[in-house]
């Protein structure tokens, strides 16, 4: 069996007195599509902070290949350029074209040269269907095709692990579809993902594990067909009632 690369250790996470996360234990393997899912206000997203380290947990580890990320003398930048996250409001650079959000990283966090960055950068952007618009800046751009530029940028820095944070909330309905086919191609591929997301279809479809999160802890966590075939904690049971009579 292969080794995890990430382990989340027994982690908290409290904003003051407000607990938000509460003893949260899962691994990730290569290859693995884990799915979180839950109502608003569960923790989800913290979560995915914590795993970046865009937030600091109050209690607990996070594991990746064993080693400990908040560990003293570990490195949060070298971390992030193996560990990337698609975020829902895109946050792309406005000052620059596509392609220079897409090798920015690429220049300054690994230092490639000019040509090197900008083959890699064409490469992924080809893979989302964003290549004929490099010279285009965000604002010339839809949600949908942000979000597709988002997707190229955090794979051009080859990443072991994306992390999606509800990818598809800030989009217009029409523009999800496209978004979702990018990910599915790079779930089908072999990219190992761990999606907080709303979509319902696509945690049933395309996850390996699915983690189901209320009030801060994981209230049930299995396979799709588990999860969305066979619930046994009541609040899952309810949870997923609402998106059956959608």
């Amino acid at each position: 069996m292969s080794e995890p690369i990430i382990e989340v250790r027994h982690l908290s996470k409290s904003f003051g007195t407000h607990v938000v996360l509460r003893d949260v234990d899962f691994t990730v393997k290569p290859g693995d599509v884990t799915c979180v899912i839950g109502a608003s206000g569960s923790g989800k997203s913290t979560l995915l902070r914590c795993i970046n380290l865009l937030e600091t947990p109050t209690a607990g580890s996070i594991l990746f290949h064993g080693q400990d990320i908040m560990a003293k003398g570990f490195s949060p930048s070298s971390y992030r350029a193996r560990v990337g996250m698609v975020f829902q409001s895109f946050n792309l650079f406005n000052n620059m074209t596509v392609l220079e959000n897409c090798t920015a990283g690429l220049r300054y966090v690994l230092h490639q040269d000019k040509e090197a960055a900008k083959a890699t950068a064409l490469a992924n952007l080809e893979k989302v269907g964003m290549a004929p618009y490099i010279h285009a800046r965000p604002r010339q751009l839809s949600g949908g095709q942000k979000q597709r530029v988002a997707i190229a940028r955090a794979l051009s820095m080859q990443p072991e692990v994306l992390l999606f944070d509800e990818p598809t909330s800030a989009l217009d309905p029409q523009m999800v579809g496209e978004v979702l086919s990018v990910m599915r191609k790079l779930a089908a591929g072999g990219l190992t993902m761990i999606v907080v997301t709303h979509e319902m279809a696509f945690a049933r479809d395309v996850s390996t594990h699915v983690v189901y999160m209320a009030d801060g802890v994981i209230a049930e966590e299995g396979s799709p067909a588990d999860i969305f075939d066979h619930p046994q904690n009541p609040k899952t049971v309810e949870f997923l009632s609402r998106f059956r009579e959608r």
